[in-house]
């Protein structure tokens, strides 16, 4: 039986395990990548290990979402993470230089490797058939001291491309009517792998594209083949010796098959408040806008900007629309400068940014109250934008463009002749953006605002505590631990980020928590969706949160829980849910035995109202050592010994 790409990968690079869907392995890992956001909890906890230096071929640091300097803290965070990385051996990419998943499938991306990333969008490099994985913070500090990376094995889902997409159809499209089909959760403990005649059709750019939004079905990771088409565009990038070809046999097989005729797809939007609520732009025409946004780490590449740039051109941006464009790197902001495509955008009315996440996290251009926003972006969750009513559509760069001159969301497809755009023989290189690591021991500036980490305890023997939160279905870790101007410059300082833990849903929680001595979350399905930020769990950790229970976890969320000690509990009837209420009190006896003893299934009696109902405990035994001992980084510490 032949190997799909995915499994290919993983052989390469097992350390551990076998290669059977549901049973855990271990990899080996190649590169890793870490942002501001997450880089300098990473660091904290890599230098808890007491390892003096990274073990990965390439370790990389992005100043990428904190460049909004509205205070120290982040400029702070800035230089502590160029001490550390200079230290231990990671290259640092300075604020400027561009969003980490674009800069790094133009500079580092390597086919047949892997990369653990503390970004879910880490799967972007999956656009060069990398095996890209997105993770929390203290699994990359892991990898980043030599250790392998746990997951179950993968189911892999086959996405198989025909013909070709039609005029004003693009990579956006293709990727929104997977979430469509497949739902935010259809991904779950899988990896899309991409094939067909219609991968030939699409670009390293717009197959990163598909790859990046691959996250938002839960998926572990998406890749795509590498061919001649990768080998081009690597050698564009004067990187051409990173090429390999890769792709999957004739005779393998897949768990799953979804099959895009290309030429049948027209523009598609996702509507408020999910990436999977998705209509068709010529549904939605008409609707009058109020702010437009073409960048993240989804739509920013020169191709993309590109296209915007051509149907800007000569035309004025409607005067009741706010339009801003971030272009995803350095790189490509240069060349659209040298080629006049910038000049052109200014002409039009937009609002240029500099090179980083931006608007995407909810780090400056909040649209207005109830304002309709079309974004490039690849999450919509409701209040992400940071502003709380928000009405955000995600859709192409393509539409985006159209739209913001018409004043209303408007289907390319009636503008006529669509933009056309070819990459070019030779990207800008200039890595002088980079910092590469000089080892040279220097003292590291620590601000104020960074807080020594917060210490998990060993496993109390028995599980008490009262449901401090009952929320409903897909919970994302914005609404557990939102980002945004506010909110973001506190991720090294966990005792002030606590303050805010589930704000957006209860801003009381966080004095209920304390008041309480912690307690126990009850969730719905797809708990703890989006994001990989680690700190949706280490910030109720901090608070006493000692399990969390729900019908059912984002995969990323879920080992983040175990991670910092936090105990991962699905209700083994759904329906129990609706018996259970906020301020219910729990108790779970012999709950570290059962852990420890490999107890799948346990009850949990409701002191209130005195019914008992049973849970289930799917860990693996190596997340069962972890738990009972408090987590990670207390595990780590004792095989260190």
């Amino acid at each position: 039986m032949g190997l799909t790409v995915t499994q290919k990968i993983i052989q390469e690079h097992l350390v551990s395990g076998e290669m059977k869907a549901g049973e855990e392995i271990g990899i080996k890992v190649d590169h890793t990548l870490v942002q501001d956001a997450t880089g300098t909890m990473a660091f904290l906890q890599f230098e808890a290990m007491g390892i003096s230096q990274v073990k990965t071929e390439k370790s990389m640091i992005y100043v990428d979402h904190n460049t909004l300097q509205t205070g120290f803290e982040s400029p702070d965070d800035h230089v502590f993470l160029q001490d550390v990385a200079s230290n231990i051996g990671v290259i640092y990419s300075r604020p400027g230089n561009g969003i980490c998943h674009q800069v790094n499938l133009e500079r580092f991306a390597e086919p047949g490797k892997t990369l653990l990333g503390a970004d879910s969008h880490t799967p972007t490099a999956g656009g060069v058939g990398m095996l890209a994985i997105g993770v929390g913070g203290l699994d990359v500090a892991v990898a980043m001291g030599g250790g392998p990376f746990y997951l179950t094995m993968p189911k892999i889902i086959n996405i198989k491309l025909t013909g070709q997409l039609s005029p004003w159809a693009s990579a956006k499209d293709i990727v929104l009517e997977v979430l469509k089909r497949l739902s935010v959760k259809g991904g779950l403990k899988a990896v899309l792998e991409y094939s067909g005649d219609g991968v030939k059709t699409l670009s390293v750019p717009e197959r990163a594209t598909i790859t990046n939004m691959g996250a938002e079905t839960g998926a572990t990771s998406s890749l795509f083949p590498s061919d001649e088409i990768t080998r081009e565009f690597l050698k564009a990038q004067d990187r051409e010796e990173a090429w390999k070809p890769l792709s999957e046999d004739e005779d393998a097989v897949y768990d799953q098959e979804l099959v895009i005729p290309l030429n049948e797809l027209q523009p598609l939007a996702a509507c408020p408040h999910s990436p999977d609520h998705v209509k068709t732009v010529q549904e939605l025409a008409g609707m009058k806008i109020n702010q437009v946004v073409i960048g993240s780490c989804t739509n920013s590449s020169y191709l993309d900007l590109m296209k915007a740039a051509q149907i800007l051109k000569g035309k004025k941006v409607d005067p009741d629309v706010s339009l801003v464009l971030a272009c995803g790197s350095r790189q490509v902001f240069q060349m659209l400068a040298d080629n006049g495509s910038l000049a052109e955008i200014i002409r039009s009315g937009a609002r240029v940014l500099e090179c980083a996440c931006g608007p995407c996290i909810g780090m400056g251009q909040s649209p207005k109250s109830a304002g309709v926003s079309l974004r490039t972006i690849n999450r919509n969750f409701k209040g992400r934008t940071g502003t709380k009513d928000a009405q955000v559509y995600l859709v192409s760069p393509e539409t985006a463009a159209v739209s913001a001159i018409t004043g209303v969301i408007t289907d390319p497809a009636g503008m006529g002749e669509p933009v056309s755009v070819a990459l070019p023989e030779r990207f800008a290189v200039d890595d002088s953006m980079f910092i590469f690591p000089a080892f040279d021991q220097r003292e590291i500036r620590r601000g104020p605002n960074i807080k020594a980490l917060p210490v998990q305890e060993e496993m109390a023997d028995d599980l008490q505590g009262e449901v401090l939160l009952k929320v409903g279905d897909n919970i994302t870790t914005d609404q557990i631990m939102p980002a945004g101007a506010k909110i973001l410059p506190l991720r090294s300082n966990i005792p002030a980020m606590a303050e805010h833990v589930f704000e957006p849903v209860d801003p009381t929680f966080p004095g209920r928590a304390k008041e309480k001595g912690g307690g126990i979350i009850l969730g719905g399905d797809n708990y703890g969706q989006g994001s990989s930020r680690e700190h949706a769990a280490l910030a109720p950790m901090y608070l006493g949160v000692k399990a969390v229970i729900a019908k059912s976890m984002a995969r990323i969320h879920g080992d983040n829980l175990v991670n910092f000690g936090i105990v991962p509990l699905l209700l083994a009837d759904p329906k129990i849910y609706e018996t259970i209420a906020q301020g219910d009190q729990l108790d779970v006896k012999g709950m570290k035995a059962a852990v420890e003893n490999g107890a799948e299934e346990l009850n949990v009696r409701n002191l209130t109202s005195g019914k008992e109902f049973s849970v289930k405990l799917l860990l693996t035994a190596r997340q069962r050592k972890i738990l009972s001992g408090g987590g990670t980084l207390n595990w780590m510490k004792k095989q260190n010994r």
